[in-house]
């Protein structure tokens, strides 16, 4: 068993009609506290299309996802077993362009946009919650997310 885990994480995001970016949280299965759709790397995928996946898996969203993670945050998974391990998620942006009505895991989590800071006080990780904070002055200069936008 490893001593860090690693996963993936996809940051869906859209700009709304006021021009404010908003962030799609989900609900975690196990506790009901808002995450990012998130999960183990998958064999034969690069990184930011396992990240994509997971957002259409966990809340139903499709958009343009970005190869270059915006940034990282640790958290203890619980396993099976009872025991803990921690695990360094890499985060990576996808500008949504349609929420699916229907989706995989949608009987067993909630979705909902929030804010970057509105995200930012609800998210148990403190490193999460630093990367969210990021987003909220002029979120279309981050290189990252405007060569998304283009």
């Amino acid at each position: 068993m490893p001593s860090l885990g690693e996963q993936i994480a996809a940051l869906p995001m859209k700009f709304d009609k006021t021009g404010k970016l908003r962030v799609l949280m989900v609900t975690s299965r196990d506790t009901g506290r808002w995450v990012m759709p998130k999960g183990w790397e998958m064999d034969g995928k690069k990184p930011w299309a396992a990240a994509e996946i997971e957002a259409l898996e966990e809340a139903g969203a499709k958009g343009h996802v970005g190869k270059t993670e915006i940034g990282f945050y640790h958290y203890p998974k619980r396993l099976d077993d009872g025991t803990e391990l921690r695990c360094r998620v890499r985060v990576y942006p996808l500008i949504v362009d349609k929420l699916s009505r229907d989706w995989k895991e949608r009987k067993q989590r909630k979705r909902k946009w929030f804010s970057p800071r509105d995200a930012a006080r609800r998210v148990d990780e403190p490193e999460l919650s630093d990367l969210l904070l990021t987003l909220c002055d002029a979120p279309h200069k981050l290189p990252l997310i405007s060569a998304l936008l283009s």
